[in-house]
């Protein structure tokens, strides 16, 4: 009993349940069905007025039309007239007579006045606005022609400013290759006066080049222990033709200066006659102020000895290696 009654119950329970949730998707499906019938009716009244405005644009449309060609119709019909009026032939210029004939009463007179009047004011305005335009465009054309004097000034200035930087320019290049070029003439015109020249691969007499100096020398040279100053070149070739002239000299200053000792590998022509080399003098001995030495001969081809130079011969400078320099 327990059990059917509970079966009722849930029966009775499962129903009310039913009834409930088929009384709520009522309630949706006509709240949908509402929903839906306002959309149709507003896409309705949408339509209409859409129709309505593509009336109410087609009209405004063809009012527009109408008055554009009613418009063009009334400028076909001026031009038409002007073209007329143009085609005419130049006719006389009306006579008085015929202004008098047509201004015989007051009214056109005064019309007449009235006409001319505006005429005159028309074109006194014309003229002034054509005057003031003048004046602007003159105003105008002046200040564009100051503009392009002041930019022509300008750049006038501006060439003028980068001609004398070129011909500046030009000129200290000129003033540096020339004082190169002297530069060079007068290094050329020391080392040849003071007889400092390359040593040459043919010279077959070996030197020792000086710690102090780089530059390779002349054997027979050596003005290491000198000042030498400048000279002028005519000068040095007298000092030199009157000091060439004396080899003894030339020999000693040689030894003095080198500080060597040179015998002579010559020998005369009878056995019992030596020349003695000349001892190097000492540093202490040397005298403080020694005049500066002239500059070397220039070289001379070897000759045959003769009888002269075995009486007295020079120290050879070809055939002995030169010793290093007692001086410090």
């Amino acid at each position: 009993m327990q059990l059917q009654h509970e079966k009722a119950e849930l029966e009775q329970h499962l129903e009310q349940e039913q009834e409930f949730q088929v009384n709520k998707l009522m309630k949706k499906i006509k709240k949908l069905e509402n929903d839906t019938i306002s959309k149709q009716l507003t896409l309705e009244q949408l339509r209409r007025e859409k129709i309505d405005l593509e009336n109410t644009l087609e009209q405004e449309q063809e009012a527009l039309v109408n008055r554009l060609w009613k418009r063009m119709d009334k400028l076909e019909a001026e031009k038409r007239i002007l073209q007329e009026k143009l085609d005419q032939p130049v006719s006389a210029p009306p006579s008085p007579r015929d202004i008098s004939m047509e201004i015989d009463s007051p009214e056109n007179m005064m019309r007449h006045i009235r006409f001319l009047k505006n005429e005159v004011e028309r074109l006194k305005k014309q003229l002034r606005a054509a005057q003031l335009q003048h004046s602007e465009k003159m105003a105008q054309y002046l200040e564009e022609e100051r503009h392009m004097r002041e930019e022509n000034l300008r750049l006038q200035r501006k060439l003028q400013r980068e001609m004398e930087r070129r011909e500046a320019l030009c000129r200290q290049l000129s003033e540096s290759e020339s004082s190169l070029e002297m530069d060079d003439e007068r290094y050329f015109n020391e080392m040849s006066a003071q007889g400092l020249r390359p040593r040459t691969v043919s010279s077959p007499i070996p030197y020792t080049p000086s710690p102090s100096s780089s530059r390779p020398i002349s054997p027979g040279l050596s003005y290491a222990s000198h000042t030498v100053g400048f000279t002028p070149p005519t000068s040095l070739t007298r000092a030199g033709t009157s000091y060439y002239n004396s080899p003894g000299l030339h020999v000693q200053h040689m030894g003095a200066s080198h500080g060597i000792t040179r015998p002579s590998p010559r020998r005369s022509s009878s056995p019992d006659k030596f020349k003695r080399p000349t001892p190097p003098p000492s540093p202490n001995t040397q005298s403080p102020v020694q005049p500066p030495p002239p500059p070397p001969p220039p070289p001379m081809q070897p000759a045959v000895p003769s009888a002269a130079t075995t009486t007295q011969p020079a120290p050879s400078q070809a055939q002995h290696p030169v010793h290093p320099s007692s001086q410090p």
